[in-house]
């Protein structure tokens, strides 16, 4: 192989490395969050999606409503700190990917 395709190639896979690094980041994303009375505790993944949810004693006491009420509570404060690390992850990634991009030869 030529070194022109070599580098090509080289490039290539440091791309798809990056997307592949960029999708396990991604999914190892996890939040747990507790309400401010410890009733409730929530675990949610990257994209927001309950995984895990914890009540503890005591908590039935609210009654159905605020008990939901405070379930829906601590998962989307959870949910925008996982939103918060993916935008993390996003931005690192993006300046990654351009500082490659920027280190392609040019050709005339």
């Amino acid at each position: 192989m030529s070194w022109a395709m070599d580098e090509l190639e080289a490039r290539a896979n440091a791309q798809l490395n990056g997307l592949y690094e960029l999708n396990e980041r991604y999914a190892a994303i996890s939040v747990r969050e507790t309400s401010a009375d410890d009733l409730v505790t929530v675990d949610v993944d990257g994209v927001g999606a309950l995984t895990g949810l914890w009540l503890a004693p005591g908590a039935n006491e609210l009654g159905g409503t605020r008990l939901g009420e405070l379930i829906v509570a601590t998962a989307a404060l959870a949910a925008q700190r996982a939103f918060a690390k993916r935008a993390l992850i996003t931005e690192e990634f993006n300046e990654s990917f351009a500082e490659l991009l920027d280190s392609r030869p040019r050709g005339d």
